[in-house]
């Protein structure tokens, strides 16, 4: 089966400045595939390239088979494409704006059902410019299926929108999922990479310095989770070697004990015993596991939203 993208090489510079720098990837068809980094790290700009909206300078890219740079049309017919930023016609309805885009396609949606799925009934007969930024966003994401695209590109969708608009999108994108459909998300949110997508691609100033499952990633970069035991009692000075356990940090009151663990299920039952067997009253206990968020600063030195 051939890959719904494949990417090698991929380079585009403005005059000096070199904005993406020579990177490579691949998305299997049906898979949600994620663009991380920060603002500026060139996840816009290699979308872009793969969208047809932008012209490459160096390098190989396919979408669907197509080479964006030149089968521009067919490539348009048959991917569906949400920007960082949609601007309408004040004026134009939502219903007038679906059935508007959907013309411009071979193949159409039912405009109607996707008013419903996107929650935007109440809305089919507004005009653009009365719509919250939440509806804008929705409205948005319905252009981008009005022609049953088999590839879905998805540019910071999120951006700027309050919590349950956002839960509303993954939502979205989960349903695309389901649907075997291709998407191709760019984010700077943590949570959403780790809940949305199968595969991740970290960038930073035009490269791929980390590629594969949130998981994958996590365990190469920083394989040890981190157990912080807090106990009523000052705890001994003397922490016994647990399993898996790596290292062991009291603080100065010697009542929070952080323990760094490359199996934190088998490290847990001896230091909850041990803290029993020492007659200690345990008050809270926390397992955090290595994020995007902690690749990205172990890898870059910085945060993702720098």
């Amino acid at each position: 089966m051939l890959n719904a993208i494949q990417v090698h090489g991929l380079r585009k510079s403005y005059g000096d400045f070199e904005a993406v720098r020579g990177i490579d990837f691949e998305v299997s068809p049906g898979e949600v595939f994620g663009l991380l980094g920060p603002n500026g790290a060139g996840k816009t700009t290699t979308v872009e390239i793969l969208e047809g909206l932008r012209q490459r300078t160096s390098g190989e890219a396919k979408v669907l088979g197509f080479d964006p740079g030149i089968e521009v049309r067919a490539l348009k017919d048959r991917i569906g494409v949400c920007l960082q930023a949609t601007n309408l016609p004040d004026k134009v309805t939502v219903h007038e704006a679906l059935e508007w885009f959907s013309a411009f396609y071979s193949r159409q949606a039912d405009c109607d059902l996707l008013i419903d799925r996107l929650r935007l009934s109440e809305k089919r007969n507004a005009p653009y410019a009365k719509l919250s930024g939440g509806q804008k966003q929705r409205v948005a994401l319905a252009l981008a299926l009005v022609n049953e695209p088999e590839l879905v590109f998805l540019d910071e969708p999120t951006t700027g929108l309050d919590p349950q608009v956002r839960l509303e999108i993954h939502g979205l994108i989960s349903e695309l999922k389901e649907s075997k459909r291709t998407v191709l998300l760019t984010t700077h949110y943590i949570e959403e990479a780790e809940r949305l997508c199968d595969r991740v691609a970290i960038v930073d100033q035009g490269r791929i310095i980390a590629l594969g499952t949130p998981r994958e990633i996590q365990e190469r970069t920083l394989g040890q989770s981190r157990i912080d035991v807090r106990t009523a009692q000052a705890m001994p000075t003397e922490i016994p070697a647990f399993e898996q356990a790596d290292k062991a940090v009291l603080d100065d009151e010697r009542k929070l004990l952080t323990i760094h663990s490359t199996r934190p299920a088998r490290t847990l039952p001896g230091l909850i015993k041990w803290i029993d067997q020492r007659g200690l009253d345990l008050e809270d206990i926390h397992l955090k596991r290595p994020t995007l968020e902690d690749v990205f600063i172990e890898l870059t030195g910085k945060r993702l939203r720098d």
